[in-house]
């Protein structure tokens, strides 16, 4: 790990966009092992975003492509009307949200790839993803999907140019849901401690050009101290294990992260500004 910058956090201002919602108020069971406070603390309150870069790896055609991934982790508010970043703050609908914005972009042979993963959760529970899209691009085509939290689990709205999956929706039944792109921003709300282990229902990961239906895993978590961090081993089965590292100190910033299917993570830098001026 190199140049990683020593952080404090943040939060932000917001703006707006146009669609209806299809969630509902659903009431947070209090977790074991996830601190639902985790992102109360008034470090998010300053108006500011956590930038951190890494360097990445990503097996694309069957070859190792190295880029810098961004991580993008900010307060937002969002309004019921739309469950998007609001205009309006004088709405009586508001409420807010955590934003963790991926964004990657690297090169092939014949072109570049971008990607652009949004994920949103409400500030009060970082354990149940309320709203994910992610955009894709290349010279093939574009790809677009979206999942948003309903009473009964998540709405998956889709668009690509591949042949049967190139508009459509389908459900994912279930709202206790884990999503694999979500653990590196889930993972620092951990009640971390040596030894604890636990189960939970794990989506697979959602960053690629593909709409076919998820593949849900029953995925063993285990802790362990690892001196100067936390390590956190995520068996979605015997053969697909990922790995995650974290600062010990709050807000247990994400230090490195190996997929079994090559994603791969380390910390470079990290700082806090307003990146959209």
């Amino acid at each position: 790990m190199r140049n990683i910058i020593p952080i404090l956090l943040f939060a932000l201002f917001v703006s707006c966009q146009n669609q209806e919602t299809k969630t509902e108020e659903i009431n947070y069971p209090n977790s074991e092992v996830f601190n639902h406070n985790w992102a109360m603390d008034k470090i998010w309150e300053d108006g500011q975003a956590e930038v951190a870069h890494y360097d990445a790896e990503m097996v694309v055609y069957g070859k190792v492509r190295a880029f810098d991934n961004v991580l993008i982790t900010v307060k937002e508010e969002f309004n019921k009307g739309f469950n998007v970043k609001t205009n309006d703050y004088q709405r009586d609908d508001l409420f807010s949200v955590m934003k963790v914005n991926m964004f990657a972009r690297f090169e092939t042979e014949n072109y570049p790839y971008h990607f652009l993963t949004s994920l949103f959760f409400k500030r009060e529970n970082p354990e149940q993803l309320h709203k994910m899209t992610h955009t894709g691009q290349e010279w093939c085509g574009n790809t677009f999907k979206q999942f948003e939290l309903t009473p009964s689990g998540y709405e998956y709205d889709y668009n690509s140019y591949f042949d049967g999956y190139g508009d459509g929706r389908m459900a994912l039944a279930g709202t206790n849901l884990l999503w694999a792109d979500q653990l590196s921003y889930l993972l620092r709300s951990l009640k971390f401690e040596d030894g604890l282990t636990f189960e939970k229902k794990v989506v697979d990961s959602q960053i690629n050009t593909k709409t076919r239906k998820p593949s849900i895993y029953d995925a063993k978590f285990q802790v362990s101290d690892r001196d100067s961090v936390w390590h956190v081993q995520v068996a979605l089965d015997d053969k697909k294990v990922n790995n995650y590292t974290f600062q010990k100190v709050y807000p247990n910033l994400l230090l490195s992260q190996n997929t079994w299917y090559g994603y791969n993570l380390n910390l470079t830098s990290v700082s806090r500004y307003q990146y959209w001026r």
